[in-house]
Order: C-alpha cells, then structure tokens, then sequence
C-alpha cells in the first residue's frame, strides 16, 4: 500500500478554540510580536516546538500510575538508568529535568573562560549555557548546510576539515569538547551521516578531546541514516542508534523530543571522574542522582517513551509526514529547506521576503504574519535568535533567516497539516505586505523568548 497511515489510534482528544483574523491581528500587537508571549489558547495549530508537546501513550500513562517517588534509589530511576545503558552502551546516566539543565551542567563543569566548545551547530540553549561558562561557542556547518535549497543527504555533518584546522589553531588544550547535534535543529533538522560521527571521533581521539552526541532526536536521526547511507539499509535503528553512540564519549538529552516525554531529560557517559563533578553541581541545582529534579512518574514516562521511539513504523510516518507538508510547500513555490528534516519544515524567510533586511528580522516577520492569517504558531531560527551586535552596535545577523514549523509527535492529523499548507501559500500570495521589525526590548541571553517588536517604519 501506497498510504503511510498513523501508526496509532486517538484515544483522548483536546478541542481547538478558533479566533479569528482580527482576533489575531489584535493578540500579536498585544504580544508585541513575538510567538513567545501568545496564550496557548489562542494558538490553532502549534507549531512553536516539537519539545515536550508529543501526545504520550497509553502505555506512558499506565507507567506513570506505578512511578516510584522516593526520594533516594526510586525503582522507577533504575529502569530508566536500564533503558538508557541498553540503547547508549554508556554505563552512567544522570537524570536531570530537561535538555538545558543537562547542558547547565555538563558546560559549567567543562567550560570557562578561553575554552571553545566546537559542534556541526549549537541550538539556542545549547549556546547560552556554553556562553554562561564563560566559553565561546564554535559552529562548523559542513558547506552544503549553510545553503537552504541545496539538495544533500546529510546537511547537518560537520566540517572535518574545519573541526582539524580549529583545533590546530586553537590548541586541543583549550577544546574541552566537541559536540554534534543529531539531527541538526538550527541547520533545518538536516541529519548527520554515520560515517561523519566516525571521522569527527576519529578526530576528536588524535587531539584526545571528548565527543558528545546531543541525542534530542537520536531516533530520527537513526532512521535517516538507515534510509539514506550505504550499508545501513538493512539494520535496525536500534543497531543504528547504538553505533551512533559508540563513537562518542558521552551524550545529552532533552527526553522531551525522542522520548515523548513533556518533561525530563540525562547525561549519560562513561568517565566516573566527569559524573561525579556532574553529579555534585546536579545535587545542588536539580536533586538527588537518582530523580534530578524528575518525578518518577516522569522517568516512568521517559523508558517506555525511549523504547516506543524506536518503532520503524512510527519513524516511517513521523518523516514521511514532514516531508508532506515540505512537498506541499515547495510544489507551491514557497522556498523551504531542502530536503525536509525530520521533525520540522524551514521556510528561508530570506528567500521568501527579499523586501526585509536582516536588520528588520524577517523571520520574526514571517512568524507574525503565519499567526496572524492562520492562528499557526512558529518559531524564527535565525537573526532575532543566534543574531550579535558588534562593537559599534550593528547587527551581526545569523548564517540563515528561518523559520520553523516544528511538528509535535502524534499530535495532529494530515487534515491539520493540510490547513498549515494551505494557510502559508496564501500567505505566500500577499507576501510583500509583510513588513520588518524592529526591537523595543531584549533580554541579554536568549532574547528571542522575551524579546518585544514593533513593525518598522
């Protein structure tokens, strides 16, 4: 059969609430332009992040009636240790209570002052928590990652070569890690090829510097090297995934994208000198080893989570259905990343608004207008995001101008989907009555999700 349907049936459901366009037109000038400060309410179709969004199942929920709430040695942190040791071959798990608690933590202890952190492209709270330490953050996107229309495989690999000549230049001593983010959120959720994790260890062990995987979404990432490198068609993704996480030293997790999970997240690794000073800044900042600022209920949540993820037949939809609505888009014109990624679909809000500078955030721009003709919430991944200024206060923009449509795991049908694309390429049609924006307030580190606007003049 031709049709790749859900892999699941809806047992609970959640009703919409519908605004309309002057609604809408009224909730962003309010919200001062930025999806961020929108009540969920009013959203129609939320698009904002795939994080923490998915719709658990039954077998999550049963899990969590049994979740064991010690304090100390909780039955339920040893089948979320056990679970995690089976898929990472890493023998340590620290469980913490997302994504950038783990980051906190892992960059606090190994980052500092004159120290570089080098990744194929850090997300926004990946970079912030580096930037916190004291250490500077160093993309090296892999050429054909930088272009959004360039069809390739792999566009989220890091550049080896670059990785070498950073490393020559700034001195192993000075690197305290380097860490590739599977697949690659900033770079349009491009995944990342086996055979560059090996050559990036390859590299990471002559210059003896630890590599860690961001495994956020290790799953996704698995099954598009199973479909698209030589060699690996025949393996399953949990073959796959465990030798993705062979080459690399240690990992950190967001469980609220691959796990299904609403909250929660780990490191895990194989240095008991590392863990231990993890596990000392954890007790003060997140909990005991063995909940970390978790419920049990929610490490419950995370194992079954871990293990569903791994199911080919979800994989299969879950991709086929981002590249759904890719398709749609660009049959339509409306220039998005090629090819889709896999939790997401980016339109180049560049491309889409060449009348907008840089300067006048036209990804920004872009989201409010998706908003404001749908009720669909986005999120820009570009110069209001990963922008800087420069001495003299100018911006220094992103590498790209995005934005991102973020699907929830098993959350929306394809009919919703079809609205999404049948919202954009009306859009799409009066696209020159977008206008920029310019900024009243920003926060110093991660501005993009307090950030007020205003269209510019």
């Amino acid at each position: 059969m031709k049709t790749i349907i859900e892999p699941f049936k809806i047992k609970s459901v959640e009703p919409i609430y519908f605004t309309t366009r002057n609604q809408r037109l009224d909730i962003i000038k309010k919200a001062h332009y930025n999806a961020f400060l929108i009540k969920a309410e009013n959203v129609i179709i939320d698009l904002l992040t795939d994080s923490g969004t998915s719709a658990m199942s039954s077998a999550q929920w049963a899990g969590i009636m049994i979740g064991d709430e010690s304090y100390a040695g909780s039955n339920s942190f040893f089948r979320f240790e056990k679970t995690i040791n089976e898929i990472t071959g890493m023998p340590i798990v620290i469980p913490t209570h997302q994504g950038r608690a783990s980051e906190k933590i892992l960059f606090a202890v190994l980052g500092g002052k004159g120290k570089y952190i080098v990744s194929n492209t850090l997300f926004d709270t990946t970079r912030a928590n580096v930037e916190a330490s004291g250490a500077e953050g160093i993309d090296l996107l892999c050429a054909e990652g930088k272009i959004p229309s360039v069809l390739a495989p792999f566009k989220g690999n890091i550049d080896i070569k670059a990785l070498e000549n950073f490393i020559n230049e700034k001195g192993a001593e000075n690197i305290p890690l380097c860490i590739i983010t599977v697949t690659n959120n900033s770079g349009g959720g491009q995944p990342v090829s086996m055979q560059n994790i090996k050559d990036a260890s390859r590299v990471c062990k002559k210059y003896n510097i630890p590599l860690y995987i961001d495994a956020c979404r290790f799953a996704e990432n698995s099954y598009f090297i199973k479909k698209r490198e030589k060699g690996y068609e025949n393996k399953t993704v949990r073959e796959i995934a465990a030798e993705m996480f062979s080459y690399a030293d240690g990992c950190t997790m967001s469980a609220k994208k691959d796990a299904f999970a609403n909250i929660g997240g780990f490191i895990a690794l194989h240095n008991e000198q590392l863990a231990t000073q993890c596990r000392n800044l954890l007790i003060i900042t997140e909990g005991f080893p063995t909940y970390g600022g978790l419920a049990g209920r929610d490490l419950e949540a995370i194992a079954i989570g871990l293990n569903e993820v791994l199911d080919e037949h979800y994989l299969q939809y879950r991709i086929r259905s981002t590249e759904y609505l890719s398709e749609k888009l660009a049959a339509a014109g409306v220039p998005v990343m090629q090819p889709s990624g896999g939790h997401a679909v980016y339109i180049d809000a560049k491309e889409m608004l060449p009348h907008i500078p840089v300067d006048k955030y036209p990804g920004q721009a872009l989201v409010a207008a998706l908003y404001v003709e749908g009720g669909i919430r986005g999120v820009e991944i570009g110069s209001l995001m990963f922008g800087k200024y420069d001495s003299n206060g100018k911006l220094i923009p992103a590498m790209m101008e995005l934005v991102r449509l973020a699907i929830p795991r098993r959350v929306y049908t394809q009919s919703h989907i079809d609205y999404v694309a049948e919202v954009i390429i009306e859009m799409a049609k009066n696209r020159e009555k977008i206008k920029g924006l310019e900024i009243t307030y920003e926060a110093e580190a991660l501005r993009h999700f307090t950030a007020r606007l205003k269209e510019a003049n």
